[in-house]
């Protein structure tokens, strides 16, 4: 086992995160670029400063509804592009102690959910709309990318740099061990040692050695050599990949694909086009039977509550994932053709068939006949027969092909019935 394989071993064994965009664009509740998307000015945006009270902010519930859905680990926003930090930085006053909040709303988080024995994560945003030395003429999202009156600024993007290092090691040094480092984002020249990412890593690992860093400060990590900065594990956004993520050997390397509940990472107050519980089990599985994660998003509102819809969507996830968990956790892919009717996962012996169309007749699996020890339905453990059906025996393939007839027309399971298989 190498060094990354031994560092991310626990984090293909979860499966399962929560992602958490929080900040002061919750209060103008139009999603978290609203700063950058509406080119607005530091003078207004500081309005929001002025106002941000987190009054409902309990991040004790946050990390039991976390729990409850079967969500082993947590990433939270501590400062987004828009430069506000939710924690106590000594490098700047744009942070949420100096807000009428008044306190560390970080180190809140992380006593919450270390508390529910939930894997912490720290968001750290590479960009940063509010420093002094983060260039903003001409920048692709900067607010001030067509703003004249900021063309011939001066830059010291050095200096920006320590900054950023400076607060990394902030976070990394004040809330005890932290699991997972997750920096957004590289983008056109702005990656890799732009960043002096190769001088950031080995400061990162010389405080917290057992760590895991996303791909996001550049370079690649599907290469054969990976930069040292390349990072631990992939993060595609608002896509599962076709065909999971290999390195350039073919090898699955670790990924993780961060989803939204609806279409806003951070709050937005009219976006009612949440995702169901059975689309977000649907997505998981498939995460899982390609060797990847599922982080998903929530976006509580400008008072630190989550949404009601999400925390339904939660519930059923949840309740799904306590009756069938152990299709998900430790599990990967399986060497099986993805079968017609869904889709399967694996740890070791146990193969768990995800079925998702109920179709007519009996369940076919394709080249398992014999193989098939024991089948039971995962959610209550209620034994399933394997065997040939009558109108199989002209139709199908009953040399290789095993068998599972479900009663009834419908599914038990709607969302995602799944049957364990234990293998000789």
């Amino acid at each position: 086992m190498n060094a990354r394989e031994a560092r991310t071993h626990w984090f293909l064994r979860d499966r399962l995160g929560m992602f958490i965009h929080w900040g002061l664009y919750s209060i103008p509740a139009r999603g978290e670029w609203v700063r950058g998307n509406e080119r607005m000015s530091k003078e207004h945006y500081m309005t929001y400063f002025d106002e941000f009270d987190a009054s409902r902010y309990d991040p004790k519930v946050w990390a039991k509804a976390a729990k409850a859905a079967g969500q082993k680990y947590a990433v939270l926003t501590t400062k987004h592009h828009d430069g506000f930090c939710l924690f106590d930085s000594k490098l700047t006053d744009f942070k949420a102690t100096n807000t009428p909040a008044g306190r560390d709303l970080v180190r809140e988080y992380v006593d919450a959910f270390r508390a529910e024995g939930i894997a912490v994560g720290l968001y750290y945003s590479v960009i940063d709309w509010d420093h002094e030395d983060y260039p903003g003429y001409g920048d692709k999202a900067h607010p001030d990318r067509d703003n004249e009156a900021a063309k011939d600024k001066p830059i010291d993007f050095d200096r920006y740099l320590t900054y950023m290092h400076g607060q990394v090691k902030e976070l990394l040094t004040n809330y005890g061990q932290i699991d997972i480092m997750w920096f957004d984002f590289s983008y056109d020249n702005m990656t890799g040692e732009k960043w002096k990412a190769t001088e950031l890593v080995r400061m990162i690992r010389s405080i917290q050695p057992n760590i895991i860093i996303d791909n996001r400060l550049g370079g690649n990590i599907r290469a054969e050599e990976p930069e040292e900065y390349a990072g631990d594990f992939f993060s595609p956004e608002q896509i599962i990949p076709p065909g999971g993520i290999v390195d350039v050997n073919g090898h699955s390397i670790p990924w993780e694909a961060c989803i939204t509940l609806n279409d806003n990472w951070g709050y937005c107050s009219e976006d009612k086009n949440y995702k169901s519980a059975k689309q977000v089990i649907r997505s998981l599985v498939e995460c899982v039977s390609k060797n990847g994660n599922l982080l998903l998003n929530v976006g509580p509102d400008a008072k630190g509550e989550m949404t009601c819809e999400s925390l339904n969507v939660l519930n059923e996830l949840g309740e799904w994932m306590r009756l069938n968990g152990d299709s998900i956790y430790g599990c990967g892919h399986s060497q099986l053709a993805k079968p017609e009717w869904g889709r399967y996962t694996q740890k070791g012996n146990k193969l768990y068939a995800h079925v998702f169309d109920r179709g007519i007749g009996p369940i076919y699996f394709q080249g398992l006949k014999g193989k098939i020890k024991k089948a039971r339905l995962l959610r209550d453990g209620t034994e399933l027969k394997i065997e040939v059906p009558w109108m199989a025996e002209e139709y199908s393939d009953i040399s290789g092909g095993a068998f599972i007839t479900l009663k009834g027309a419908e599914l038990p399971d709607e969302m995602d019935t799944v049957i364990e298989l234990e293998l000789f």
